[in-house]
């Protein structure tokens, strides 16, 4: 099959087959844009290893110690924009998968089929690359320009390398593309149809707790090997401090997210033995019959808990540091609010970013549930046509979304804590000065309310799909 027979074919179908290559674009282009976001602040030329640049207004991106979490911040947006990518690219399966049975009734190879597929995703990600790098270098000269102090707001009189462009606007469609064909990997197109491969029925075991555990030990292990080090007189290597950082957090955060299946199975099972209500007891069987489902759609919803549990953590001992350090200087006693707050603006900046990565991956879970109800209409419809109300089918969605999020954000506030636990410790000193460490208890339950209330949200959204879904008409839809 040629390249633009491909091409042609991937492009072609319905108006739903359309909407969803626009939003997998649409997806792409906020994560090229994010990344070359990053690349940009990277690109900044460093004076020196402590002086600043004097170019920029602020000083996340003038001070060349705190572009290191503004470059972080920018590229944890790109998670939950992945995410919403991944569930774009599942909006109507069903006339996908009838349009790729005509292909083989048509005479093309299962491999051609699948091809077709992921090259559905490919060309709608380099149609993303391409509008991404467009937006990016038409909006530099609307945003440049200095101020009257002759600092600028954002970095526009730098670019990153041309060859970490490239590689951005490569990699993209190439990640999109593998992706998709690992989605599909246990997918068989046939001429009658789509089958795909059941996985094994067998419950999920509590194994992702070894993997928080040893996230845990990893991270919590940088003090003891720094203090072992210095001991000796000797500097620990950055690359073994950096591999039991990022590894350790890595590891804790896939615990947290495939954590969610077994949470899922186990809760399934609890609402089944203990609950009388119809729409829990459909709730709890397809929680039991597909755990995985709230890792594969809360993934990017808990990462960005987890990591702003972090961040309250830290914005607590920051502000305890400064206090310190303003009752040091005034000899007053602790509790002045004033002094430096260059790392409390980094927070602020990661905050923030939490926020957008929020509301990124709430869009994304009104693409789950939409979709969801739509590949169940036929379900739904035979339901309520033997009587059973929509507003139980209504319920039973609610319950399907809350039952595993409410412990799953628990679990991820509580490992997001004790990650940091480490750093922060008991007692905060500095300046000669000492504090018992707070907790920001009201900034994690902040967190977790937005994320439980991004759940209810986009199910009350969802369900707008649920009349229309469930009409009779529906049971002839093959």
């Amino acid at each position: 099959m040629k390249p633009g027979t491909v091409a042609r074919l991937a492009l072609a179908g319905s108006r739903t087959d359309g909407v969803r290559v626009a939003l997998t674009a649409f997806s792409v282009v906020l994560a090229a844009l994010a990344i070359l976001s990053a690349l940009t602040v990277i690109a900044i030329p460093e004076l020196g290893a402590y002086e600043n640049n004097g170019r920029y207004r602020n000083a996340l991106l003038d001070e060349p110690g705190l572009r290191g979490g503004t470059v972080f911040t920018l590229l944890l947006l790109t998670i939950p924009i992945l995410a919403l990518a991944g569930q774009c690219s599942r909006l109507g399966a069903p006339a996908r998968d009838r349009r790729l049975a005509g292909l083989r009734l048509a005479g093309a190879t299962p491999g051609q089929a699948t091809l077709v597929a992921v090259a559905e995703t490919g060309v709608a990600a380099v149609l993303g690359v391409a509008a991404g790098l467009g937006v990016f270098f038409a909006a530099r000269p609307l945003l440049d320009g200095p101020g009257s102090d002759g600092l600028r707001a954002l970095p526009t009189d730098v670019l990153p390398p041309l060859w970490q462009v490239a590689v951005t606007a490569v990699a993209l469609p190439l990640v999109a593309a593998l992706a998709a064909a690992l989605l599909l990997r246990r997918v068989v197109v046939g001429p009658l149809g789509v089958v795909r491969r059941a996985r094994r029925n067998r419950a999920p075991l509590p194994w992702p707790g070894a993997l928080i555990v040893l996230g845990l030990v990893t991270f919590g292990s940088i003090a003891p090997v720094l203090r072992w080090f210095s001991d000796r007189e000797r500097s620990a290597p950055d690359w073994l401090l950096n591999t039991m950082g990022a590894g350790g957090a890595l590891a804790a955060t896939l615990g947290v997210i495939l954590g969610t299946g077994w949470i899922s199975y186990a809760a399934g099972r609890l609402l089944h033995r203990f609950s009388r209500w119809p729409s829990a007891l459909l709730a709890a069987r397809r929680l039991t019959n597909d755990p995985w489902h709230g890792a594969r759609t809360f993934a990017a919803l808990l990462a960005c808990v987890f990591v702003g549990a972090g961040a309250a953590e830290m914005r607590s001992f920051f502000r305890i540091m400064r206090d310190l350090e303003t009752a040091s200087a005034e000899g007053a006693n602790y509790g002045l609010d004033s002094g430096d707050g260059f790392y409390l603006n980094t927070i602020d900046l990661v905050d923030l970013a939490i926020v957008v990565a929020v509301v990124i991956a709430a869009t994304g879970l009104v693409v789950s549930v939409g979709e969801g109800i739509v590949s169940r209409r036929q379900a739904y419809a035979a339901l309520v046509a033997s009587g059973v109300p929509r507003a139980v089918l209504a319920r039973s969605i609610l319950w399907h979304s809350l039952v595993p999020i409410v412990p799953s954000v628990v679990l991820a506030l509580v490992v997001g804590t004790s990650l940091i636990a480490p750093v922060t410790g008991d007692e905060v000193s500095n300046y000669g000065l000492s504090a018992p460490f707070v907790h920001a208890y009201d900034s994690l339950a902040a967190y977790g309310a937005l994320a439980v209330g991004a759940v209810i949200v986009t199910v009350g959204v969802g369900l707008l799909f649920l009349r229309s879904s469930t009409a009779v008409e529906e049971l002839r839809t093959g």
